[in-house]
């Protein structure tokens, strides 16, 4: 039968119905019983005491008798139904509740997009988290910005560099603007990510040690910036103007994958000069 409009009460207790029936007690280390089991899969008391719910809140939620589960119970019935990533996603988006970030914060490149952003070159490229620490980057993009591996890995964080480091605070032309939207981006981040106390440490460190982060982060502005132009004054190139894209990849989506392309000829020349030397 081909499905028209989603009933997410109904689909919501067909999932978790198909989830728990192909798990088995050996899959999840509890006991074998005695008694012979007549349907596949968990015994409905098996989830509720996995997920911490009572027996009957599981048989109505399967019944579809119009629950809406709370995040902290969607959460607690995907890890005792052992769903993937994308599975999670897929349960609260039809209990119409938003998930909490899954794990922790990524703090190291995933090795494929490592790679990836090696491959990438001549065009320059680097990969971040959601707090805008850099976790990789290519040879042309330590050209254009600087060379992060000098850094140490506590200072290799693109917005502690727009705020404080000596020679990037006068790197972009138009800084007021890629501050007020770098503020904007961390202030969505800092609201899905509340247990992320290395990012509440890097706001308060910038809240202490610029005033004009502390006026911007003040009024409140969100946005998600994935694509875009900036100008920059180059010590070598001189004025440059490049455009950026951010993707993120599905497999890691904690990490984030940003390309800088030239917006004109004469930055393609001048990117064409730093990458040759």
């Amino acid at each position: 039968m081909t499905p028209h409009t989603v009933d997410t009460t109904q689909e919501l207790a067909a999932f978790l119905r198909a989830r728990r029936e192909r798990l088995s007690p050996d899959d999840l280390g509890l006991p074998s019983r005695r008694q012979a089991r007549r349907t596949p899969g968990l015994r409905r008391e098996e989830v509720a005491e996995l997920a911490g719910v009572s027996v009957d809140y599981i048989v109505r939620l399967e019944q579809g008798r119009g629950l809406r589960p709370s995040a902290d119970v969607v959460e607690a019935l995907a890890r005792a139904l052992r769903l993937a990533p994308v599975e999670r996603l897929y349960l609260f988006n039809l209990a119409q509740q938003r998930p909490r970030d899954a794990g922790e914060p990524a703090t190291t490149a995933a090795s494929p997009l490592t790679r990836l952003v090696a491959d990438l070159s001549p065009l320059p490229a680097m990969l971040t988290n959601h707090r805008y620490d850099i976790l990789a980057w290519n040879r042309e993009m330590t050209r254009l910005l600087m060379d992060f591996g000098t850094l140490p890995p506590s200072r290799r964080n693109a917005m502690w560099l727009c705020l404080m480091h000596p020679e990037i605070r006068e790197f972009y032309l138009d800084r007021e603007r890629v501050v007020r939207e770098g503020i904007a981006h961390l202030r969505g981040a800092w609201a899905a990510h509340p247990e992320d106390r290395a990012l509440t440490g890097l706001i308060a460190e910038f809240m202490t040690h610029d005033e004009n982060f502390a006026r911007l982060w003040d009024e409140r502005d969100i946005k998600v910036n994935g694509r875009g132009s900036k100008a920059l004054r180059h010590p070598d190139a001189g004025v440059l103007t490049v455009r950026f894209e951010v993707l993120v990849p599905l497999e890691d989506p904690g990490q984030r994958l940003v390309i800088f392309r030239a917006a004109d000829d004469e930055t393609q020349l001048a990117l064409d000069r730093l990458c040759a030397r």
